[in-house]
């Protein structure tokens, strides 16, 4: 490999570290996790990866798949506890547009401390 692609390929790699490094600044910001505990703040970021392609996983905002439930209003319809066991065991719909999900226990756990963060 000659000493151009070398170098254009470690500038890739720079750029793709500095935009993943911003990204997650803008994602999980002081001002987005302020005031919740660090389970709260790891059940966040958890949503933000699986979930806020389709559902609003904040206090405020549309979701940006209509059918889709923001999650702040979850508590409104059952106790978000309910909740623990589909997550570990898989989330499945009766519509083909939600992937399954499955989380691990530690995963669980920090989702409903976020969830019920939300309560407030």
């Amino acid at each position: 490999m000659n000493l151009h692609l070398r170098v254009g390929a470690a500038l890739r790699t720079i750029a793709a570290a500095s935009a993943g490094a911003l990204l997650s600044a803008l994602l999980f910001s002081p001002a987005r996790c302020e005031g919740l505990t660090p389970e709260a703040q790891k059940g966040f970021a958890i949503l933000q990866a699986s979930c806020a392609r389709c559902h609003a996983i904040g206090r405020t905002g549309d979701s940006p798949f209509k059918p889709a439930p923001p999650f702040r209003t979850l508590h409104t319809r059952y106790p978000v506890e309910a909740l623990e066991e589909s997550l570990g065991e898989g989330i499945i719909t009766g519509h083909p547009a939600m992937p399954e999900f499955h989380f691990d226990p530690d995963q669980v756990g920090d989702i409903i401390a976020y969830l019920k963060s939300l309560e407030r």
